[in-house]
């Protein structure tokens, strides 16, 4: 006679991989690094008196040290930024704008862009500082 052995089927279990897959995923979520003024190697201007831009639905315009053009984040030209900005004063007059530039940006530029949102009726405009 043969020796017969009740053995169970082989299955994998798979509610602890789920287990771990959660913890890795909510891990990678929490140290996740956004986009921000630090990620641009953008030092903005210290101002004592300024009170906190909190703005939702801005505008976002970051100038860097090399005066390199950024909306939302996302690298621009000067043309395709006026075309922006035109479109959202044509659209929303009323939305806010935060111009967000290095400390050594000239005042030239900052005021061309505070020119050209003004001139697109965009007209809430605020500097970001530290």
């Amino acid at each position: 006679m043969r020796n017969r052995r009740h053995s169970r089927k082989p299955s994998i279990n798979i509610i602890p991989l789920v287990d771990v897959l959660t913890v890795l995923l909510f891990f990678f979520l929490v140290t996740m690094q956004f986009k921000s003024e630090k990620t641009l190697n953008i030092s903005v201007p210290e101002i004592k008196t300024a009170g906190l831009n909190q703005l939702n639905e801005k505008i976002l315009i970051s100038v860097d040290a090399d005066e390199n053009l950024y909306l939302n984040h996302e690298p621009v030209d000067l043309k395709v930024l006026g075309e922006a900005i035109k479109l959202n004063g044509d659209f929303n007059p009323e939305q806010p704008v935060l111009i967000m530039a290095d400390e050594t940006t000239e005042l030239r530029l900052i005021a061309q862009l505070m020119d050209l949102c003004r001139t697109h009726n965009l007209n809430k405009i605020r500097l970001q500082s530290r």
